[in-house]
């Protein structure tokens, strides 16, 4: 009997980068892409339309994106933060786009100048904007950041975030994704907000990102398996953070989450091994970062029962 899938949406191109000290060429975010790809990850967030002049490591969005398109095999996806960054996103070839939401308005308005009522109104002008290009050509993600906790505000109403998320599933998304942006979610709040998320999206994707800032990022993503969500955001060598949640260690690590999966009794479809080997790579690309992980330290174990592809 096939073992069930789960799936992991690689972000380290895009998240993982964002707040690093040096500009990663665009040759080597297309070689990341490229070879992470072939170890069997079928989509990866490649770079975020936002203004250079915020964000000078995605000057090159568009180049990476249509480079990523070229390399092919995978899911190319971008981060868009308004209409103007999913436009251009569009322009450049990108079919799969992923919005961002605060659900604390506080941390909204920190992050892209905006109340979170205000963004789920140009949520629903992306969504037009698709349409008018033709809907079915794309798929309109939104990520719900903050949704189990905020540095500015504290504690995040769940029954906020179920009605950010009614509102957007209503408005056409075609997945929400459950942010942990600064790291605040415990696993029992993650079962809680995941089983309801799950009732209340029914045929539309239910995916969650967490952070490992208190350690508890991979419980977390148990958690959410046991509550039924299936898809997972995760970055190389545990990059990754958020400016508004001081001393963040960054993103679940993808090596140790595909493990975990894996270990469940998921087919994941990824070579960890191979992974690992890119991840040495992505670590001398970026010295002096903050790398995580434990399968990197100490290697799988020998009564890994997946036969690994030879690397």
């Amino acid at each position: 009997m096939a073992a069930e899938k789960a799936f992991i949406r690689e972000v380290g191109p895009r998240d993982g980068l964002q707040m690093v000290g040096r500009i990663l060429p665009t040759d080597k975010k297309l070689e990341w892409c490229c070879r992470e790809a072939a170890t069997g990850v079928g989509e990866i967030e490649v770079t975020s339309f936002v203004n250079p002049k915020a964000v000078p490591q995605f000057a090159d969005a568009a180049d990476v994106a249509r480079g990523a398109i070229d390399i092919g095999g995978f899911v190319v996806a971008a981060l868009v933060p308004n209409l103007r960054g999913a436009e251009a996103a569009f322009d450049a070839g990108v079919r799969h786009i992923n919005c961002v939401i605060s659900i604390s308005d506080s941390h909204n308005r920190a992050n892209i100048n905006r109340t979170t009522n205000e963004s789920i109104a140009e949520f629903r002008r992306i969504i037009d904007a698709a349409t008018a290009r033709g809907r079915s050509d794309y798929h309109v993600a939104c990520g719900l950041a903050t949704s189990f906790g905020c540095t500015i505000e504290g504690a995040v109403s769940e029954k906020r975030v179920l009605d950010v998320a009614e509102q957007i599933l209503t408005a056409g998304a075609d997945e929400i994704i459950l942010a942990d942006t600064v790291g605040y979610g415990s696993p029992r709040q993650v079962g809680r907000l995941c089983t309801d998320a799950l009732a209340l999206a029914g045929d539309k994707g239910v995916a969650c990102h967490f952070h490992d800032t208190r350690g508890l990022g991979l419980a977390n993503v148990t958690a959410a398996i046991e509550a039924g969500v299936r898809a997972f955001d995760s970055s190389v060598a545990g990059l990754g953070g958020c400016p508004f949640a001081p001393g963040a260690s960054g993103n679940i690590n993808t090596e140790d989450c595909a493990y975990l999966l894996e270990s469940m009794g998921f087919d994941t479809g990824i070579d960890i091994e191979r992974l690992v080997k890119l991840r040495r790579d992505v670590e001398s690309w970026l010295p002096g970062e903050n790398f995580t992980g434990s399968i990197a330290r100490a290697g799988l174990p020998k009564s890994f029962g997946r036969p690994l592809a030879a690397v």
